[in-house]
């Protein structure tokens, strides 16, 4: 009896005053933990959509942008590796989900491991190699690029991507991350939803699937945000969350076909889609590029060297020499293509960067963040900065401007 009452009496003392294990851990780390999450495929203006009340609460008491504005090309692999180094594409060297190096004829394809594992491709560095550099560790689930060792660095925790792993698998694992003790504990961490983008893809962005997807990733930020509240962490992390280009809706009749515009006997089509990338063969050149420059009902095409400044394009040697743009809802293809399996899509992204539809979402909240903020659209290569900063580690070279986004933080925010 006396045993049980000292039980008891232990219990009742621990329940007032004593945190769970994860709890102190909080207390004893005096880094603020950044956790940076892409919902791929999220067009700025879903948030008004009311289907995602967690984020939309994270909005409204943190920092929200009216837009943010995606690199050129608006591709998933592209971007991702934007937001984390601050470079644009022509400049870290992933300039679409599919390229060929010109000068090892090695390809380059988004969905192929075999193929992007290969570090050569990834330029600048991005921060989780420098969080790992710095001393510190870094966790990240299936960011575009993570799973590579660039540099020789790899993050501490990361994991090849398994589409099969439900949003709320994801968040646990990243929850089982945070749990580590605090030497072992990152100080940054990824987390990626493309539920959205696949949804838009497959049905259209205006589509009951695309709401269904947006409720299903919102329902996963609310199981993190309360597993952060268990944790007595969410008061002490910061929480960026960001997508890496819109959607559009696409219409067969707004269809190019390049084989009604050249013979492909005289090309290799590096890219069909949305950019095209078109290589001339020997002696071809002229014909080519007669035939590509001239006016087109739903494509515009440039020399890589005539690009428009803006889209910060066309000096990186993996660029093929001529690019073919569709114009909104446009896609580019060939009766080749299409017959050899070619899939075409109700939604797509990839479109110039100035296209309404191609804009980005930017949510931050947390500590380091000012509340109830709304900001104009921002160049996504700024977001790099501003998580550095953040970090408090040094940024390497890049193509962002904190000055740009310096207004969202606390005075005191690192």
């Amino acid at each position: 009896m006396r045993l049980r009452a000292l039980l008891v009496l232990v219990w009742i003392l621990c329940a007032a005053g004593c945190a769970p294990a994860t709890l102190r851990n909080a207390a004893e780390s005096s880094r603020t933990p950044l956790i940076l999450i892409s919902i791929d495929g999220f067009r700025a203006d879903y948030l008004d959509r009311h289907e995602t009340p967690t984020l939309s609460a994270l909005a409204a008491d943190g920092v929200r942008a009216e837009a943010m504005k995606p690199a050129f090309p608006t591709l998933t692999f592209p971007n991702h590796y934007t937001l984390v180094t601050g470079l644009y594409p022509d400049h870290h060297g992933i300039v679409n989900n599919r390229m060929v190096d010109p000068a090892s004829d090695k390809v380059f394809v988004y969905k192929d491991p075999k193929t992007t594992s290969d570090p050569s491709w990834w330029g600048g560095e991005p921060i989780w190699v420098s969080v790992e550099k710095h001393g510190e560790h870094a966790a990240t689930m299936f960011w575009p690029g993570s799973d590579i060792a660039i540099a020789g660095v790899r993050p501490s925790k990361w994991l090849p991507f398994d589409g099969k792993l439900t949003p709320d698998q994801r968040v646990d694992q990243l929850l089982r991350w945070i749990d580590l003790p605090v030497p072992q504990r990152a100080s940054f961490f990824t987390l990626y939803f493309e539920q959205v983008d696949h949804a838009g893809h497959d049905n259209s962005p205006d589509s009951p699937a695309v709401d269904a997807a947006l409720r299903e990733v919102d329902a996963a930020l609310a199981h993190l945000v309360d597993g952060l509240k268990r944790r007595g962490l969410f008061a002490h992390a910061n929480l960026v969350i960001v997508s890496d280009h819109g959607m559009t809706a696409t219409s067969r009749e707004r269809r190019t076909y390049l084989d009604d515009v050249l013979p492909l006997a005289d090309v290799d089509v590096v890219n069909y889609g949305i950019l095209a990338g078109i290589v001339p063969h020997a002696g071809k050149t002229a014909d080519v590029e007669r035939a590509l420059l001239a006016p087109h009902a739903h494509m515009q095409c440039w020399r890589k060297s005539e690009m428009p400044a803006r889209l910060h394009y066309g000096t990186n040697p993996r660029i093929p020499a001529l690019l073919c743009l569709a114009k909104d809802g446009g896609i580019i293809t060939s009766h080749e293509y299409e017959t050899s399996g070619g899939h075409f899509s109700a939604g797509e992204h990839g479109y110039d960067s100035d296209d309404p539809a191609m804009r980005a979402l930017f949510i931050a909240h947390g500590p380091g963040f000012k509340q109830g903020l709304v900001v104009p659209e921002f160049d996504n290569v700024d977001v790099y900065p501003l998580l550095m900063h953040l970090l408090g580690i040094r940024q390497q070279p890049n193509d962002g401007d904190y000055a740009a986004v310096a207004g969202m933080l606390r005075v005191d925010a690192h």
